[in-house]
This record gives C-alpha cells, structure tokens and sequence, in this order.
C-alpha cells in the first residue's frame, strides 16, 4: 500500500513538471525564403516561440504557422528594442518552460549574428541547444551577383569584418584585402569614407574594385560597381540603405553590376584590372 502510494505520487509529480524544452538556434538566410534550409523550414513549423531579428525576411516569416507565438527583438544601428542580455535570458526562461525555441536570425548565427553569446548563456543556463547554419550575406549577395568570392586568377582568399564597429580606425585590416584577396564587409554603409580611408592609408590600392549589393537576393536588390576611392561617394550618390554589403577585390570587377564610377575618366582603370593590387 505504501508503496503503491508513493508510485501515484511519483506520476502526479512528474506529470506536473514541464516537459523538455530546447532551444535552435537558426539561420535565416540572407533574405529570400527560397534560401532557407529544409530544417529550418521544419523547425519553424513545430516550434512553439520563434523569436526573430529585424533583418529576417518577410517570406520566411510568412512560414511561421499562426498558432506559433512570434517575438521581434529588431535592431537598428545604436537603437535595439530589447537588449542582447535580455534576448539571453528571454530565450532560457521560455526554453526552461518546456517550449520548444527557435531563435531565428538573419543570415547564419555565427557570423556578426551574435548567435555565439546566445549559445554561451545556453550552455550556461544548462539549456539544451542547437545550431543551425543558414547561408550568410556574402555567400547569397555574391551568388546572385555572379560575383566568384574566390578565384584562381583573382583571389585565394576570403575576410569577413564588421564595418560598424565604434573603434574603426583602430582595428588592424592589414592584409585583408589587395592582391589575391577578397575583403566582405558586413555593416559598412555608415562608415564607408572611412573604410575607403582606412584600406587606402593600409596600402590597397585605389582603383581595386568595389561592389556594393543592396537587399541581396531579393526581388528589390541593386548590384553596383566602382572603385576603391570612390566608395563613400557611391554610397551618398546612389542613396544605397540598409541592409547593403560591401565587396572589396579584385572579383568584384566581375559581378554583374552597374558601374557607377564619380571621378571622369576612372572607368578606364577597370580595363586594366591585371594591374590592380
């Protein structure tokens, strides 16, 4: 009888406690739900909270069911809506819950998507967690684009940097961008004089090619070329908004684009793209 007593007890117990929750961590893509992977497509449809970021696509939204709840942590350049502290401990309190997380960012989670930090109060809270890679910027820009990151004539080599950093001029690019590399920079449109500043006063030279590509893979996406020195004045001169990736090297020469090169009579350096450094 005692025992039996204790059995009933065990099984009210365990019944009351919330069943185990996990959290995924997935990537979005960089704008064009076609884009998005087949396991991400299905963790959106079982998942009982997504909680998204600004830059994730409205087609990929669109494939959440509506029965799933939906939290938007958007950021915005030095104006975030929620906290990366609190978005941590939002995803371990609900994951704790029981629920069953999917932290959906923009591009892939682990580059300039903080997906790092978010797996680290995971791991810390004792959460279970997964990742899940989606393509990123350069990648999907530079497909759509027909811009080749790497090639054997142009570069063996590829950098991604953050061009929104508050200490710029103080970060070392030597050697990240120049002959036989490719630079990819992710978040450089408020900052693009400086970052032509910064690569020229670092010996690039300034005729190396430049491509910037605005809302990659989209229907609304604008692919435009020019040179090094004329990079921030592209930029104010074509009204390029957010989000946009730049590509320094000389592979940008080869994106279908349209050139828009300011200074007279620099268009006939792109001839010569043998002599680029």
């Amino acid at each position: 009888m005692l025992f039996a007593a204790r059995w009933t007890t065990y099984h009210a117990m365990e019944k009351s406690l919330p069943s185990a929750g996990k959290l995924w961590l997935v990537g979005a893509g960089p704008g064009d739900p076609d884009l998005l992977t087949l396991r991400a497509a299905r963790l959106l449809a079982s998942a009982d909270l997504v909680v998204h970021d600004g830059l994730v696509g409205d087609g990929v939204l669109a494939l959440i069911p509506p029965h799933v709840e939906r939290i938007s942590v958007a950021k915005q350049r030095s104006r975030h809506t929620m906290k990366q502290e609190l978005i941590n401990e939002l995803l371990v309190r609900e994951t704790l819950a029981g629920k069953q997380v999917v932290r959906l960012k923009g591009g892939d989670p682990f580059i300039f998507g903080r997906g790092g930090e978010e797996l680290d109060a995971a791991r810390d809270a004792g959460v279970a967690v997964e990742v899940v890679p989606g393509i990123t910027a350069a990648a999907g820009c530079a497909a759509q684009a027909g811009l080749p990151l790497t090639h054997r004539e142009d570069a063996s080599a590829v950098s991604f940097v953050a061009g929104q950093c508050k200490d710029l001029t103080d970060q070392d690019w030597s050697g990240l961008a120049g002959h036989g590399r490719t630079l990819v920079i992710y978040m450089g449109l408020a900052t693009a004089n400086a970052i032509a500043d910064k690569l020229i006063a670092d010996g690039v030279s300034p005729d190396l090619p430049v491509a910037v590509v605005e809302r990659g893979t989209t229907a609304e996406a604008r692919v435009l070329r020019t040179l090094l020195t004329d990079l921030g004045d592209l930029v104010a001169r074509e009204r390029v908004a957010s989000p946009a990736l730049i590509i320094v090297g000389r592979v940008a020469a080869r994106a279908d684009a349209l050139d828009c090169l300011g200074a007279p009579g620099v268009a006939k350096n792109l001839e010569n793209i043998g002599d680029f450094t």
